[in-house]
């Protein structure tokens, strides 16, 4: 019977067997090694343990409450290397059209690509980042949605109130995944790396 150890990822606690913590000490080890964010690094493995937590909760069923070595995988293979090469100690793990590659999107058959949500987009605002949240929510260009707020303002006050509201309920993306989901694009470790240098402005 394997070992199995409670751990804690993402400050959420997880019980994983030996095997699958060795692989992702690994991983983790060989991602710290090839992030090149110098003073960031620690930002970015924080964020990098925050969607392994979240991945962990997501795939787990109530009937399974061990983290194991195939679902490690399936993580390292989701979210792959910051510089988009190849996973260290990657034996060609596939699942669900998986194959290891950090490219691919795993996914448990719920979804078929990654969901487009709604943020604020405060890399891009003027003043709240709530029209730019909208583009990108949208894909469509932001000059469209500052027009179209400023002709609801100007005919009757609407635009005001509606961007208030907007502005009030709608979260700003923080964290490079959160910029990943109002973009469109996979949460893996190569699309976050792109939101690095813009957390902290």
């Amino acid at each position: 019977m394997k070992q199995v150890l409670n751990v804690g990822i993402g400050g959420r606690s997880f019980v994983i067997d030996e095997d699958a913590f060795d692989r992702l000490s690994s991983y983790l080890n060989a991602f710290r090694s090839k992030t090149g964010m110098g003073y960031q690094t620690k930002e970015v493995m924080d964020d990098l343990e925050m969607r392994i937590a979240e991945i962990f909760t997501e795939s787990m069923s109530s009937r399974q409450e061990v983290v194991d070595i195939s679902l490690v995988e399936r993580v390292i293979a989701q979210l792959g290397m910051p510089d988009g090469s190849e996973i260290p100690g990657d034996a060609g793990f596939s699942s669900s059209g998986g194959s290891g590659n950090s490219g691919e999107y795993w996914h448990s058959g719920r979804e078929n690509r990654p969901v487009r949500k709604l943020y604020r987009d405060k890399d891009h605002h003027v003043i709240g980042g709530v029209a730019s949240g909208l583009a990108c929510y949208f894909d469509v260009d932001v000059l469209v949605i500052r027009i179209l707020f400023v002709c609801l303002f100007l005919f009757g006050s609407f635009g005001g109130w509606i961007y208030l509201i907007l502005w009030i309920a709608v979260p700003a993306a923080r964290t490079s995944a959160e910029k990943c989901r109002m973009h469109g694009l996979p949460v893996t470790a190569e699309n976050m790396r792109r939101f690095y240098n813009t957390e902290n402005h």
